[in-house]
């Protein structure tokens, strides 16, 4: 028998139910706190939002034909083989921009025309310009247009040669006022190399330097040039011209691509003599592409400006990476045409246009052209009657109006979806283009007797949008 008072037992008892009731409330007391959400304090930070002032439009242009080796005592010496002649102009009501003159030390009797627009009322606004020049001498002649370009970090040259009787240059222009270290990087049969004429180059500010291209990649048929930039950005070229035994085949001035990209559209490439007009052996039109950075197949296809048929000519291209390749698109009949490439991988791309192959002869390389989203304004040269070729890679129909600046002239034209048209221009004359919302690609092309020249119209640069400012 158990001699424990009986209300020891109770109070015992009593402890643990107590206990086991605070155990099992601290139980429920902590699932809730874990599982409903508690009272928090948030404060969104202060902002502000701004839009950065605009920075001033600077253009450069390509400046006069020069030629190399016509100076018995040095080789490498470059004289001016012929002026080029400048128009330029802005918007209606906008003040007119200012011009200088980039030095040429390499050749002294060079100037180089480079324009400024400076921002009205906060707006970043428009210039644009244009330059041609006809050469007749002995080492050099045909006719010569390019547009004048704004400076970029990075460009690409695709066209021009260094093999027998080509005297190719590369022309870099700084219209800034900070010198620029430039890299030249040359795509050829050995893939991707800098050779020491390419590296480290200081372009001054306000002046442009030359680089032949034999210095660079002597004996390359078909390079592809890298243009890197630190410090300011330049504006890049390529003249180039042949000599075919003691004849001179033609002279060009190549803008830059601005950057690869998965669909190219080459936009008024003029084909001027019928097939077979220029013998067998020659192709007087041929295509240069490069991938970069990664193999892939290419998809050309060329079409007629114009027409409702598709494309009269398709290929497929394979592509090693650095590598630059060559199709041969001879056999199109007369007329104006679109050429297309399109890659999984990016691409850059040029097309290379012959009138023929005897004296009095000329040729051009015609490079790709950008989407033009907004308002831009391009500017004709002296030379030829330009013709305009538009072209609608969307699937919706485009409203497009090209209107001279002067309010002399204005064309609206509705290019149809996945279709393009022509326009005849005036020389001389700086127009608009816009489009009611669907983007477009557009090209110059100027084709005269022994006269062949071609340059896209590029977009203007964008505003600069509004930036988020936390105090």
């Amino acid at each position: 028998m158990s001699d424990k008072p009986p209300f020891r037992w109770a109070g015992t008892s009593a402890r643990l139910l107590a206990g086991t009731l605070l155990s099992t409330l601290a139980v429920v007391a902590v699932v809730t706190a874990v599982s409903v959400p508690w009272p928090t304090i948030a404060q969104e930070p202060a902002s502000v939002s701004a839009v950065p002032a605009p920075a001033a439009s600077v253009i450069a242009c390509s400046g006069g034909v020069l030629t190399i080796g016509s100076q018995f005592s040095d080789a490498s010496a470059l004289d001016l083989a012929a002026r080029q002649s400048v128009v330029s102009g802005v918007a209606e009501g906008v003040a007119e921009p200012t011009e200088t003159e980039l030095t040429v030390p390499q050749a002294p009797g060079d100037s180089v025309a480079s324009f400024t627009s400076l921002p009205a009322d906060r707006t970043r606004t428009d210039v644009a310009a244009s330059g041609a020049s006809t050469v007749r001498t002995e080492a050099l002649a045909g006719f010569a247009a390019s547009a004048c370009r704004p400076p970029l970090m990075e460009s690409w040259l695709v066209g021009g040669s260094a093999d027998t009787g080509a005297a190719d240059l590369v022309v870099l222009s700084n219209p800034g006022t900070v010198p620029a270290t430039v890299q030249l990087t040359v795509y050829g049969v050995d893939g991707a190399q800098t050779p020491p004429g390419g590296a480290d180059l200081v372009v001054a500010p306000g002046t442009q330097q030359i680089v032949p291209l034999a210095g660079l990649a002597l004996g390359e048929a078909s390079p592809v040039v890298r243009v890197s930039s630190t410090g300011a950005p330049v504006s890049a070229g390529l003249q180039t011209s042949i000599t075919r035994v003691l004849t001179p085949g033609g002279v060009d001035q190549v803008g830059p691509v601005r950057a690869p990209e998965t669909t190219q559209i080459i936009a008024g490439v003029a084909v001027t003599a019928s097939p077979g007009e220029l013998g067998a052996s020659d192709s007087a039109t041929l295509l240069r592409v490069l991938a970069p950075s990664a193999d892939t197949t290419a998809e050309v296809r060329v079409s007629p400006i114009g027409a409702s048929n598709g494309a009269v000519e398709s290929r497929t291209v394979e592509l090693t990476a650095g590598q630059p390749a060559e199709v041969d698109l001879g056999g199109l009949a007369v007329g104006t045409y679109t050429v297309q490439v399109a890659a999984a991988e990016p691409v850059v791309a040029a097309v290379w246009q012959a009138t023929g192959f005897d004296e009095g002869d000329d040729f051009a390389w015609f490079t790709p052209a950008p989407l033009v989203e907004t308002p831009s304004l391009f500017a004709t040269t002296r030379g030829p009657l330009p013709t305009l070729s538009l072209v609608n890679d969307d699937d919706e129909p485009a409203v497009v109006s090209v209107a001279s600046v002067d309010g002399a002239f204005r064309l609206e034209v509705t290019v149809p979806a996945q279709g393009s048209t022509l326009a005849r221009l005036s020389a001389r004359t700086v127009y608009l283009l816009e489009s009611d919302g669907t983007g477009v690609r557009a090209g110059l092309t100027l084709s005269g007797d022994g006269a062949l020249a071609g340059f896209p119209v590029w977009p203007a640069d964008a505003a600069s949008p509004a930036i988020t400012v936390y105090p």
